[in-house]
């Protein structure tokens, strides 16, 4: 179990935003913080802490730039996610990500196509590949959300489904949407579920807030669940998590 940065671009700029929130309409989108510092100063920060494994999200155009300049600020230091298919992929792996994050191109009309992802597993490598089941409840169960996470698919989130795609991807990024952004705690249900399984690197994202969060996750993802922190963050402006504090446990491994 282990920290993991982020860092989310929006229009060019480092955001935390509300997750249930997004979407390309700015009139309701709801933002809990934008940096002044690009998106490089981040990377660079993250690599003199040596926080590996950490990802970066483009959300919706107008950030391959500010992206161009973090990879290139931190080479294979980042994983990159948001708009990756197979005409892009070994481009973005050129400009320096460690490893590349796909959702919505794998899926078509909320279904999952598996030759699009056998495709581009084949194309970048299993051990190059994280894919993003971020997730919101419905009818009982998680399901994966595509396209800004505002549509839902037909796929569930579940042990048998993680065992499936681990063939064609070695690592896992699943953000519990409905709590993302809010600083409100974490899913525990949905820890549950991933924390039972724990057959590969995974990464949670959503809702933390504090340290009680983090033992949460601990203890409810039996240990096996990395973590990324976003709105609560001091470097992000939140006042739950100091960023500090984060890298000197990670010595500790919580």
């Amino acid at each position: 179990m282990r920290f993991r940065p982020c860092i989310d671009l929006h229009q060019g700029k480092v955001k935390q935003i509300v997750g249930s929130s997004l979407n390309l309409d700015a009139a309701t989108l709801q933002t809990n913080f934008q940096a002044q510092e690009p998106a490089a100063w981040f990377a660079r920060r993250y690599r003199e802490d040596n926080l590996t494994g950490g990802h970066m999200i483009l959300l919706g155009p107008g950030n391959e730039t500010a992206a161009q300049e973090a990879l290139a600020a931190w080479p294979g230091g980042l994983q990159l996610g948001g708009g990756v298919n197979l005409d892009n992929a070994k481009t973005w792996l050129d400009a320096g990500a460690e490893k590349l994050i796909v959702t919505s191109f794998v899926f078509r009309q909320g279904k999952l196509d598996e030759d699009r992802l056998q495709a581009i597993s084949s194309l970048v490598g299993p051990h190059r590949l994280v894919l993003d089941l971020s997730c919101r409840p419905w009818a009982g169960s998680y399901f994966v959300v595509t396209d800004l996470w505002q549509n839902f698919t037909e796929l569930a989130v579940t042990p048998a489904t993680l065992s499936h795609l681990s063939r064609y991807a070695e690592e896992f990024l699943i953000h519990a949407v409905e709590v993302e952004g809010k600083a409100l705690g974490v899913d525990a249900a949905l820890i549950r579920i991933l924390g039972s399984w724990g057959q590969a690197p995974m990464t949670y994202a959503g809702g933390i807030s504090s340290w009680a969060d983090i033992e949460t996750l601990k203890t409810q993802g039996q240990g096996v669940l990395d973590f990324t922190v976003g709105s609560a963050l001091d470097l992000f402006g939140g006042q739950g998590l100091a960023y500090a504090d984060l890298v000197q446990a990670q010595g500790r491994q919580f």
